[in-house]
């Protein structure tokens, strides 16, 4: 495998060359235009949390549009994705794998700053799949260190979408893969709707990020550690061509949403989970449950899927599952790709309390040996 230099890392990082910006002028044209008509909209300041857990939001909101102002800083560290101390370097926005869930209604503006700090090392962008024109912002909002961007755009369609930074060239996979991705919800006016228009609410959503890290090994088969970056980089490229991630996790570590850390509900609670994966397949299940209404290729326009087992999300888009929980216990939400949830670690929980149900499920004879 060829490697790459750091000068040429850093090179590619920074110029963006391989991203066209054609559409600049006329975009800025467009909003100027509609410059008068948007400063009458009145102005919502949405705080971001962490996931899994999602910003404050009403679930319908019939009257006309706004402007929802959101800020991402970008971050480049380091953490720990598993028990045995591996260590990777990380990109991601607002120090949170995945990057926090932007929440707003169809026909709204999202206005974005984004923030490249001073101390950063690379060139950022953001491309927003919800969005329409400039590679989905990604022309329009290059950020270089010490750098912030204003980028407003239309949510004209609801569903469920990723966001990621795509600064060019080999830089747009290794930045996804280092943890620079998120998602938006574009919820319909009206709110969610079952296949017959009849309205579904929730009693909570959880957002939920499934993250693949390619971290290189050793000669003796040890996960290596680098003090910057760029010393890695070109080993890391390496196993990325391999398709082979070393990690495959929820909320960008291994146990992230598990033990003390798993999501909660009540029975009789019903939960939206929505699961993104900027970059590869993943297959969402939760065990012991269901999805009773599934937006699997995220598109809320569609009506949902019913009563499904196990949902598909395809690499590089986000979905939504709603689930009514009818018996208490540990339920185990993962992908299942076991393989992957068991040994890579791309497995969550839910703890839920309530009482038990012998309708649904009872134990009629408990383990005994078998008779003679």
């Amino acid at each position: 495998m060829p490697r790459v230099s750091r000068r040429r890392v850093l090179q590619a990082g920074s110029a963006l060359a391989a991203m066209p910006a054609a559409s600049q002028q006329t975009e800025n044209a467009v909003a100027a235009s509609d410059a008068t008509d948007i400063g009458k909209l009145p102005r919502v300041k949405q705080e971001l949390v962490d996931p899994p857990f999602v910003p404050k939001h009403e679930q319908t909101n019939p009257g006309g549009p706004a402007i929802v102002e959101v800020e991402l800083v970008v971050d480049e560290g380091k953490r720990v994705i598993d028990e045995s101390g591996t260590e990777v370097h990380t990109l991601t926005f607002n120090d949170s794998i995945p990057g926090p869930l932007i929440i707003c209604h169809e026909g709204d503006y999202v206005e974005l700053t984004l923030k490249n700090p001073h101390g950063n090392v690379f060139m950022h962008n953001i491309d927003f799949h919800a969005s329409t024109g400039g590679l989905g912002g990604g022309a329009l909002t290059k950020v270089a260190p010490g750098q912030q961007v204003v980028l407003r755009w239309r949510a004209t369609k609801p569903g469920t979408f990723i966001y990621h930074c795509a600064p060019g060239g080999s830089m747009i996979p290794y930045h996804v893969v280092s943890g620079m991705n998120g998602a938006v919800m574009v919820l319909p006016r009206e709110g969610l709707s079952d296949r017959g228009g009849s309205p579904i609410r929730y009693d909570r959503a959880y957002y939920i990020g499934e993250q693949d890290f390619y971290v290189p090994r050793d000669s003796q088969g040890n996960f290596m550690r680098y003090e910057r970056h760029a010393d890695g980089i070109a080993d890391m490229l390496g196993v990325m061509r391999t398709l082979t991630p070393s990690h495959v996790v929820l909320n960008g570590s291994v146990g992230a949403l598990t033990g003390d850390r798993a999501l909660r509900a009540h029975v009789g609670e019903t939960v939206l989970f929505i699961h993104s994966q900027a970059n590869r397949d993943s297959r969402p299940h939760l065990i012991g449950g269901h999805g009773d209404y599934v937006w699997e290729q995220g598109s809320f326009s569609d009506p949902p899927a019913h009563g499904l087992e196990t949902w598909f999300i395809r690499g590089g888009s986000a979905g939504a599952a709603i689930y009514t929980f009818k018996q208490p216990g540990v339920y185990n939400y993962l992908t299942h790709n076991l393989i992957e949830a068991v040994e890579l670690g791309a497995l969550a929980q839910v703890v839920v309390d309530g009482d038990w149900d012998d309708d649904l499920m009872t134990q009629v004879q408990a383990p005994a040996p078998i008779p003679a």
